[in-house]
């Protein structure tokens, strides 16, 4: 077993961040994989780049998709999720929690959280 990283773009605030997390803590229990660390950034280590310019297109996406609705509190930020699995149990809960953030698919729909995989 290795250690392994998931990192999602997120553009959302303390609710919506907990709402992720607790995909991701759903997807790891269901999938028999040991979480051992989660940290939200808003720079990203070692280039100074904030996830604000990284991700700004999750905050136009908000606006385009809420339409004269405040943002509030929603900012960009990535969620890094480090586990102790096989390559194949990080495919699987990687792949549960990106369906879990859009359970609609591909039809058109407004996203609770705009996300993007890393």
């Amino acid at each position: 077993m290795r250690t392994r990283l998931l990192r999602f773009g997120l553009y959302a605030d303390e609710e919506g961040l907990a709402w992720a997390g607790a995909l991701v803590d759903g997807a790891v229990a269901a999938r028999g994989a040991r979480l051992v660390g989660r940290t939200v950034l808003r720079t990203l280590p070692g280039s100074g780049a904030t996830t604000a310019d990284l991700y700004d297109h999750l905050a136009e996406q908000w606006a385009r998709e809420n339409p004269g609705r405040s943002a509030g509190a929603r900012e960009p930020v990535e969620l890094r999720v480090r586990l102790v699995c096989s390559l194949r149990t990080w495919r699987a809960v990687r792949k549960a929690v990106l369906r879990d953030l859009c359970p609609r698919g591909t039809a058109p729909h407004v996203c609770r959280v705009p996300w993007c995989a890393a």
